[in-house]
C-alpha cells in the first residue's frame, strides 16, 4: 500500500519510478549509485516490528540522505499548483534485473569461494529472505536456513540480528560451521560460531582488521567505532597497533568518520557496519561476505577468533525520569566522582534518549565490582535528584549494544 501510494504520487508529478520488489536496503543503496537514479526509496521496518515500516531515501550516491535534503523534501510536500497531464505524468514500471546485478557484485567479493563451508542462515523472515542463501549457494556453501518465509506481518518478530539467541542455537543444533542473522532490510549481521557464541560487531571489526593488518594491507591503521564500542576490543585493536576512532552512536556519525580518517572499516556493536570500499552505508550480505573470505584464507574456524580479546564488563541501564531539563548539573558530583573511579579502568557513558523522558547509563570497566558500583552510586543519584526509575537493565558484556 505504501508503494503504490508512493509511486502514484512521485508519478503525478512527473517523475518515473522502477520498482525492484523485496530487496534488501543495501540494494537500493546499490541501484541508486550504479544506475541513473536521482533517488532511492525504501519502504522498511528496519530491525523493528512490521507496523512501524517507514520511508527510507538514498540519493544517486547510496548515501543517506542529510538532515537537510529531507527537510527540504518535507517543506515541498505540499500539491503543487499544476501537476502534469497526459504525457507528462511519470511511468511506473519494474525492472528486477538490477538486483541481479548487485547479486553479481556481492558473489565478487569472496574470489576464493566458500565451498565446503556449512552455513546457517537467519533472515528474520525480512529483505534478505531469498538473497542472503542465494549468494552463498553461489559460492558453493552448503546452507540451511531459518525465518526465511515472510508474510508482512513476521518480519522481525522471531529471531534475526535483534534477537541473535535465535541463530546461535541452529548454528549449533544444525553442525554449521558459523551462523548469520540479518535485521529485516539487512543492512545489519551479527554472527555465531559454531559452538553458539554471539560475534557482534565488535568481533567482526576485531577480526577483519587483525586479518588484512597482519597482511600489511590496514591502511590507515585505524578502525572506527562508537562510545559503545568495547574497552576490551580497544585495547585489542591498540596491542595490535591499529587506532580505535569513536563516534557517537548512529551510523551515519560511524560514516563521517570514516569519510575524515580514511578507514577501511566501521560499526557499531549491533552489526551495523560500513566498508567504505564497497558502499558508503552499512550493508549486512557485504559485511557477511568480507567476514566469511576472512575466515576462508585464514583456514580457521570462527571459534579460534574468538579468544583473540575479552570484552570488558559493560552494562546499560535505562532510568525514566520526571524531566531530564537540567539533568547534568544536578548529578554533577556523581557523575564527576564516578569518572574518577574510572580513570584508567573503564568508560562512563551517559546520554538522554532524543525521543523519550530516559536517561541512559552505560558504565564499562576492567573489573564487574568496579563497574556495578560506579553504576550503582549514579542511579542512586540519578532516582534521588530526577524523580527516575529504572526502566532496564542490560549487560552488554557479550551482547550486541545499543
Amino acid at each position: 500500500m505504501l508503494e503504490a501510494s508512493l509511486a502514484a504520487g512521485l508519478c503525478s508529478v512527473g517523475a518515473d519510478v522502477v520498482s525492484v520488489g523485496v530487496a534488501p536496503t543495501p540494494a537500493i543503496a546499490f541501484v541508486a549509485r550504479t544506475g541513473e537514479y536521482g533517488l532511492g526509496v525504501i519502504i522498511s521496518a528496519s530491525h523493528n516490528p512490521a507496523p512501524d515500516n517507514g520511508i527510507k531515501f538514498v540519493g544517486h550516491d547510496g548515501r543517506k540522505l542529510p538532515d537537510e535534503e529531507e527537510e527540504t523534501i518535507e517543506s515541498l510536500m505540499s500539491p503543487p499548483e499544476v501537476r502534469p497531464s497526459g504525457a507528462g505524468v511519470g511511468v511506473y514500471s519494474t525492472n528486477l534485473d538490477e538486483l541481479a546485478a548487485y547479486l553479481d557484485y556481492l558473489v565478487a567479493i569472496v574470489p576464493e569461494r566458500l565451498d565446503g563451508m556449512r552455513v546457517a542462515v537467519d533472515a528474520a523472515h525480512g529483505a534478505a529472505y531469498e538473497m542472503g542463501p542465494e549468494v552463498l549457494r553461489r559460492l558453493g556453501a552448503d546452507v540451511v536456513e531459518m525465518g526465511v518465509s515472510p508474510d508482512g506481518m513476521n518480519i522481525n518478530a522471531v529471531g534475526g540480528a535483534t534477537k541473535p539467541e535465535a541463530v546461535q542455537e541452529f548454528t549449533k543444533g544444525s553442525d554449521a560451521a558459523i551462523g548469520i542473522a540479518f535485521d529485516g532490510d539487512a543492512d545489519r549481521a551479527v554472527f555465531s560460531d559454531e559452538q553458539g557464541r554471539l560475534i557482534n560487531g565488535d568481533r567482526t571489526i576485531g577480526i577483519w582488521a587483525a586479518h588484512y593488518q597482519s597482511r600489511g594491507e590496514l591502511d590507515p591503521p585505524t578502525v572506527v567505532g562508537t562510545v559503545m564500542s568495547n574497552g576490551g576490543f580497544e585495547a585489542y585493536v591498540t596491542s595490535r597497533g591499529i587506532k580505535l576512532e569513536r563516534t557517537p552512536v548512529g551510523d551515519k556519525y560511524v560514516a563521517q568518520r570514516i569519510v575524515q580518517t580514511g578507514a577501511l572499516i566501521g560499526g557499531e556493536q549491533s552489526g551495523h557496519l560500513i566498508f567504505p570500499r564497497r558502499g558508503p552505508t552499512g550493508d549486512g550480505l557485504v559485511t557477511m561476505l568480507e567476514l566469511f573470505r576472512v575466515l576462508k584464507v585464514e583456514g580457521r574456524p570462527a571459534s579460534a577468533f574468538y579468544d583473540d580479546y575479552q570484552p570488558w564488563p559493560q552494562i546499560m541501564i535505562n532510568l525514566a525520569v520526571a524531566s531530564k531539563d537540567g539533568w547534568q548539573e544536578k548529578v554533577k558530583a556523581e557523575l564527576e566522582a564516578g569518572e574518577k573511579a574510572l580513570e584508567g579502568h573503564g568508560r562512563l557513558v551517559v546520554r538522554p534518549s532524543g525521543t523519550q523522558p530516559v536517561i541512559r547509563v552505560m558504565v564499562e570497566a576492567d573489573d564487574y565490582g568496579l563497574r556495578d558500583e560506579v553504576a550503582e552510586s549514579i542511579v542512586v543519584a540519578m532516582q534521588r535528584e530526577l524523580g527516575g526509575h529504572v526502566e532496564g537493565r542490560v549487560d552488554l558484556t557479550y551482547a550486541l549494544g545499543d
